[in-house]
């Protein structure tokens, strides 16, 4: 098969993975203990988890999205 029938090129899949990487990193960040009835945590609200790692899923999804639209060379 020839390279021109290919929808992505290398640096297309190349960006689609370091963005699935950042939008993971986020889901680990919004990862933690959690608070049940017995035991309030307030961990759950920290900054971490409710502003800094949706900020850096949404950049790893926007990131994404530019690989999609990025046209290879």
């Amino acid at each position: 098969m020839d390279k021109k029938d290919f929808a992505f090129g290398r640096m297309n899949f190349i960006l689609l993975a370091i963005g699935m990487v950042i939008v993971v990193i986020g889901f680990i960040l919004m990862a933690g203990g959690s608070s049940t009835e017995q035991a309030y945590n307030p961990d759950i609200f920290s900054a971490r988890r409710i502003k800094v790692a949706p900020l850096v899923c949404l950049f790893g999804f926007v990131s994404m999205i530019y690989a999609v639209v990025h046209k290879s060379k």
